[in-house]
């Protein structure tokens, strides 16, 4: 009988190559489909959010929106099966809070029992493939509120390009506004991944200056009939305390598929994390797929840089204090 590592087992590294490893997973859909249910029902929630306890979590959405390469290898996703040791791998440090996934990888994951006591994210709107003629009509095509809900999730993400020169960026800021209430109605958080993007040479390019930043953070503020339940996942750009001044919003940082060196990364990440405001890490391909192929190195690495105290709001008259979590 095919066994996959436990989780064990890979936080040593230690990977099984069988290509028959998750076959299991096959034979449940086909003949006991309704048992993703069942596991997303008898997970362990997570404990909870608390600022300054920033959290850590492993994004994997980019296969459904076509998006496979990672660190210059234009496949680097494509075998689900080496995205599923990875996932295993990163998730079994427990400094990982959670996941943000597609509905298919979520699936995976619950059926593996990978998700125990963790934060579950949603990823909503993947009709925006990579290189599609239409990149900017991305359309939500993923999870949706009704079923985050029904999976216990804490929200649902959704990537919201704006380009001024693109007439579909009103359909994407409509569909987003109408997602945030369709999840602030139950009570789950809206991650909204802002950028300001055009078409550059036939392709779409985000615009990571702090102006540019800035500018997509009060656009994706001010959609929906609430805020209440609304975070922003921003990249980590120039003059970053400029960017976090402009929004009162729990903001995790998102890690992209960066070409620097990997120390260099975690730098500028860690400077980031330092800032008021700042809730933690989303992020996937930097941590996956490292260049030195180290993927539970680079878990414990980014792990290392977040901040693990609660901060206490102050009585009146007092300024802000931190205590360290019990």
């Amino acid at each position: 009988m095919t066994t996959v590592s436990t989780p064990a087992e890979l936080a040593k590294g230690t990977f099984d190559d069988d290509p028959r490893r998750y076959e299991h997973l096959t034979k449940i859909r086909l003949e006991d489909p309704d048992a993703i249910a069942r596991a997303a029902r008898a997970r362990e929630p997570h404990p909870g959010v608390v600022l300054g306890r920033q959290n850590f979590i492993v994004a994997a959405d980019h296969p459904a929106r076509g998006a496979l390469a990672a660190q210059g290898r234009p496949e680097a996703m494509a075998d689900r099966r080496e995205l599923l040791d990875r996932l295993r791998l990163a998730l079994a440090n427990p400094a990982v809070d959670g996941v943000l996934a597609s509905p298919d990888i979520m699936d995976d994951l619950l059926l593996l029992g990978a998700l125990e006591g963790k934060l579950l994210f949603g990823s909503m709107n993947r009709g925006g493939l990579a290189g599609f003629v239409n990149e900017f009509d991305d359309r939500f095509t993923g999870h949706t509120a009704e079923a985050l809900e029904a999976i216990g999730a804490t929200g649902g993400k959704m990537l919201t390009r704006i380009c001024l020169g693109d007439p579909a960026t009103a359909g994407i800021l409509e569909n987003t506004a109408k997602a945030i209430d369709s999840l602030a109605e139950r009570k789950l958080v809206a991650m909204v991944e802002p950028f300001l993007s055009s078409w550059v040479d036939g392709k779409v390019k985000n615009d990571l200056s702090p102006e540019a930043v800035i500018r997509s953070v009060a656009i994706a503020s001010g959609l929906g009939a609430t805020s209440a339940y609304t975070w922003m996942k921003l990249p980590v750009v120039a003059e970053m305390e400029r960017v976090m001044a402009s929004t009162t919003m729990p903001t995790v940082l998102l890690g992209g598929d960066p070409t620097g060196r990997q120390d260099e990364v975690f730098a500028s990440w860690g400077a980031a994390l330092a800032l008021p405001g700042v809730q933690g890490l989303t992020v996937g391909r930097t941590l996956l797929y490292p260049a030195d192929g180290d993927v539970a190195g680079a878990v414990a690495a980014a792990a290392s840089l977040l901040h693990t105290e609660e901060i206490v709001p102050p009585t009146a008259g007092e300024p802000a204090s931190k205590e360290a979590s019990k």
